[in-house]
């Protein structure tokens, strides 16, 4: 297996003591002091009872976000350009599979593109192009007739698509069916006009090293395919996949490792996938997770050793890597075993402002707005009230002052 980045890039954290609280730290995980020392606090009580949490961002009041410093306010530059604003259209699944006969609402793509660009979103990520049969185009436009009119009401709407959660053939090595099915999600990007194309999925679920290795061969074959068509082929993160990679120490029964060498799976998925033609869509929220369940670690020769995950950190060592984020927020859960709850954007914990601040390359990366909560059962407006809540509080975000 070749490796395609610097295996320095995935080196782990230590974490903090109440002996010494390291300035650099801190600032790594994005807390404010109070929260840091109530960190150190419970990490040498031998435990980690909450997530690493960050100071959450302002809401918004006004509507000055498209400008890149608001000189009226005296708040700094904007970390969102205005054009980089996007949702994944799975945040408002239900407007978009609600039927036009039996509601004023919003429904179908056409109608919710058109709130959308009204609550000032410039983006949109598909989930898949199905809707309620009696929208305009009917139920169905995962075909070459379906993204043209897709793309009309985009444009109609001054939107763009960027990205797919979309098909990514289960065949390895590849069958002929899964490939043309592959090649056809790819014409329909194109016409769509994306960049990007990918999956809401890991790579892998399992923990071994040897998979993850298969899998890379296989995310570097797509991605040829869909360089060769113009399109960039990612990956999108849940939280086991910034778990712990096993990859050493004893065998068990079937012969396969039992402890790990700290790297975390899609850290190795990054060194293992070659860069022209793998990309990942970093969804912060999971990251966060799994900064809250995964620090700890069996190391090769037996003992138990600590790491923080620090989600922004390796965005910034790798950063062209990932163009593409899921934004969405939580609040503290201490009953879940996630650590958070979703929430809007910029109703939680989250610290965006510095998240968004460390990472830089505002010009580069496509933040999509997420919440897989929002649509409700009983309160048929709430998912495109919550997306234009997080649509205000993402275009608020301004790098701080030093």
């Amino acid at each position: 297996m070749t490796l395609f980045s610097d295996p320095s890039g995935t080196r782990a954290t230590t974490a903090p003591t109440a002996d010494g609280p390291d300035e650099g730290l801190r600032r790594t995980l994005g807390v404010d002091r109070r929260r840091f020392l109530s960190t150190c606090t419970a990490v040498a009580a031998g435990a980690v009872a909450a997530p690493v949490f960050g100071a959450a961002p302002a809401l918004a009041h006004d509507r000055d976000g498209d400008h890149d410093r608001d000189h009226g306010h005296g708040r700094g530059h904007v970390l969102v350009p205005a054009d980089k604003r996007g949702i994944i259209l799975y945040t408002v699944r239900d407007a978009t599979a609600r039927d036009p006969l039996a509601s004023d609402l919003p429904s179908g793509f056409r109608e919710v593109f058109k709130q959308l660009a009204r609550h000032g979103y410039r983006q949109v990520e598909f989930a898949g192009y199905r809707q309620h049969a009696n929208a305009p185009g009917g139920a169905d436009l995962e075909s070459v007739e379906g993204a043209r009119l897709l793309r009309r009401w985009l444009d109609e709407y001054g939107l763009r698509a960027q990205g797919n959660h979309g098909f990514i053939p289960p065949s390895w090595p590849l069958t002929t069916a899964d490939k043309d099915t592959f090649k056809k999600h790819l014409e329909i990007a194109n016409i769509i006009g994306m960049d990007h194309m990918g999956t809401g999925g890991d790579p892998t679920g399992s923990s071994y090293r040897a998979d993850w290795d298969v899998a890379a061969d296989k995310w570097n074959a797509l991605g040829e395919i869909a360089r060769r068509e113009g399109i960039k082929l990612y990956t999108h993160n849940h939280d086991s996949a910034y778990g712990f990679l096993l990859d050493g120490g004893p065998l068990d029964d079937q012969g396969r490792p039992t402890r790990s060498s700290g790297i975390r799976k899609l850290e190795y998925f990054l060194k293992v996938t070659d860069p022209r033609l793998v990309w990942l869509e970093m969804d912060i929220f999971w990251a966060h997770v799994a900064q809250y369940k995964f620090h700890t670690y069996t190391a090769h020769d037996g003992s138990t050793r600590r790491s923080v995950f620090d989600p922004a950190g390796l965005v910034a060592r790798h950063n062209k890597r990932y163009p593409l984020f899921h934004a969405k927020d939580g609040v503290v859960s201490t009953t879940n075993g996630m650590g958070y709850d979703m929430v809007p954007f910029g109703t939680g914990v989250i610290d965006y402002t510095t998240f968004f601040s460390r990472v830089g390359q505002r010009n580069y990366h496509n933040p999509m707005i997420e919440d897989d909560n929002s649509p409700s059962a009983t309160d048929p407006a709430q998912s495109l009230r919550e997306a234009k809540i997080s649509y205000d509080n993402l275009a608020a975000l301004r790098k701080r002052r030093r």
